[in-house]
């Protein structure tokens, strides 16, 4: 059911899309036809759309990894030291808070490269994965964390046995947010001029060239790949945490 409202919402886009471009944008060119659009992505084809996919993808799952993994250390540590807490959370809400765009151009300056466009993927990442962590590890049963403590278990074997395994739901739901804001991250970098191919390059470029289909369908694919890589992590947290959806016990 909720496959075929899905397929019926994204029918329903196409056909409004459809009717804005053939009547209140036609002559204009700004919105060209989806037809136009498809026709422009059959024509450049693989060649064009396969090396600038690969490499943003490539830059937006390194800086998913790391972004994430620093994030998620980070919740770990806070929950050890609380006395972190303060300051962790205050740097996580600055990178969240301070535009991309502000920052990138420093970055860019001082890493150069691709390592800005990995750098932005991860500072995408960082504050939704830290909270959904830190809301994750506190929410771990206190029974649970009872029963350990009473058969000898410290810390560290609350951490092992109740308080990581609560995490993984909420830690997931911050993870599926990641993966599109990673691939954003990756084509603002790409914008600043971080590379010579991307998905934010061709963009860029197909921009000053008024290639209004080619626009169009660069963001298409964008999107695309975007909910593909929510997809792929929804999958993994449904696979890792069945309890989360009442599926197991």
């Amino acid at each position: 059911m909720r496959r075929a409202q899905g397929l019926a919402g994204v029918l329903a886009l196409v056909v409004l899309w459809w009717l804005l471009a053939v009547t209140v944008f036609a002559g204009g060119g700004a919105v060209p036809t989806p037809w136009a659009v498809l026709a422009s992505m059959g024509d450049d084809g693989w060649a064009f759309y396969g090396p600038n996919v690969t490499t943003t993808v490539s830059a937006a799952a390194q800086g998913f990894l790391w972004g994430n993994g620093l994030a998620i250390g980070v919740a770990l540590l806070v929950l050890l030291v609380p006395r972190l807490e303060a300051v962790a959370t205050q740097l996580a809400v600055i990178s969240y808070c301070v535009p991309l765009l502000a920052i990138g151009p420093i970055v860019l300056v001082v890493f150069g490269g691709e390592a800005t466009v990995v750098f932005l993927a991860a500072i995408s990442v960082f504050f939704t994965t830290l909270i959904g962590a830190l809301l994750g590890l506190r929410s771990a049963d206190r029974a649970g964390l009872d029963l350990v403590t009473v058969y000898g278990g410290g810390r560290l074997a609350r951490l092992r046995y109740v308080q990581i395994i609560s995490a993984l739901p909420s830690t997931f739901a911050g993870l599926k947010i990641s993966a599109p804001s990673a691939l954003l991250g990756a084509i603002i970098g790409e914008y600043l001029g971080s590379n010579d191919q991307g998905l934010g390059v061709s963009l860029m470029i197909s921009q000053q060239q008024f290639q209004v289909p080619r626009t169009w369908g660069l963001a298409l694919v964008a999107g695309l790949v975007a909910g593909l890589g929510y997809a792929a992590v929804a999958l993994v947290a449904r696979v890792v945490t069945p309890w989360s959806r009442g599926e197991a016990q």
